[in-house]
């Protein structure tokens, strides 16, 4: 799913190469969300004003919510609902009772769980912890929070797994106050202290992982690796002084990093393209600008193992001002 112009999100199908608009919806960005199994999705009616989730290819529409900013699958059978008053409460399917969670301050919530990210004002910046939802509200009980240090701008992308185990996020590698390169960590929600799991200071030095939009990491179906943008800092400031972004592939149980190097960009600020898995997890796809052709924004592939770009269409519209994608699933059956 992606757009192709403004009125829309449309349907690319890969095998036949037909692509085509969905009625009654509207471009979306990562607020439509894609469940599990890769065959619904989270998406807002532009005619009822309200949430619904469909087949990938349109058809099953069924109504979730009327009055949210986003939702998304907290676990089989159960959404997260963010109001636009920033609350948020866990509803089933099908029901209209709510549990709500404590989510001031939180800007994500563990996929199945009650941990979240915290981000607070801490003397001129602010700071991330990762805490348990549901012990902040017991008088004199610790909330188990684990410290993720420094909240900074373009060195502070996270994502939970898809199964909820761990949190992986970046953080700045600090000298002083200089920011000297950004690394990968993970965290196991009340397993103790987190792990960092890359060394890319030693092969970039000052380097910057994704852009602005903290929620980018981008974890396989089977949460066992994480792909991402690399993008090499020539200067002190991470949004002007770059050079150009590489697609990285990060195996969380191994630690190897894969540099796939066949397709760069300096199309990177505030944020690169959006990088979804095939459901298999044999593949990513996103949207690229080739230098020097006519042909615009393109649906790129690229397989993880032979490291092949494949351009699949052309034509991919950029409705928020990037030509992201929506998200790669499958059709009914």
């Amino acid at each position: 799913l992606t757009a192709f112009d403004n009125s829309a999100i449309w349907v690319y199908n890969i095998d036949s190469g037909r692509r085509y608009p969905l009625p009654e919806t509207t471009p979306c960005a990562g607020n439509c969300r894609l469940s599990s199994d890769a065959r619904w999705i989270t998406y807002f009616n532009a005619l009822t004003r309200a949430f619904n989730k469909m087949r990938l290819d349109g058809t099953q529409r069924t109504f979730v919510n009327a009055y949210a900013s986003d939702i998304d699958w907290w676990a089989d059978g159960t959404f997260l609902v963010w109001t636009p008053g920033h609350n948020a409460y866990l509803q089933a399917e099908g029901s209209d009772e709510r549990e709500y969670l404590n989510v001031e301050g939180v800007i994500s919530v563990q996929p199945g769980g009650r941990w979240g990210v915290l981000v607070e004002h801490n003397g001129d910046g602010f700071i991330r912890d990762v805490i348990n939802l549901e012990l902040r509200d017991m008088d004199g009980i610790s909330d188990g929070r684990l410290a993720l240090g420094v909240d900074l701008a373009y060195f502070n992308a996270h994502a939970w797994s898809p199964d909820g185990a761990w949190l992986a996020y970046v953080a700045p590698t600090l000298r002083g106050a200089r920011v000297t390169g950004s690394e990968i960590y993970g965290v196991r929600p009340g397993a103790g202290a987190s792990q960092q799991w890359t060394d890319l200071t030693s092969i970039y030095g000052r380097a910057r992982v994704n852009g602005l939009s903290v929620g980018e990491l981008s974890w396989s179906p089977d949460s066992t690796r994480i792909a991402f943008w690399v993008t090499p800092l020539i200067g002190p400031d991470p949004a002007a002084n770059t050079g150009s972004a590489m697609i990285h592939v990060l195996d969380v149980a191994t630690g190897a990093v894969t540099q796939y190097c066949g397709f760069t960009t300096t199309e990177h600020t505030p944020n690169p393209p959006r990088l979804l898995w095939s459901p298999d997890g044999s593949a990513l796809a996103f949207s690229g600008n080739v230098p020097e052709d006519d042909k615009g924004y393109m649906l790129l592939a690229l397989d993880l193992e032979s490291g092949i770009f494949t351009m699949l269409s052309e034509g991919v519209f950029p409705t928020f001002g990037s030509a992201d994608l929506v998200a790669w699933g499958l059709p009914p059956g």
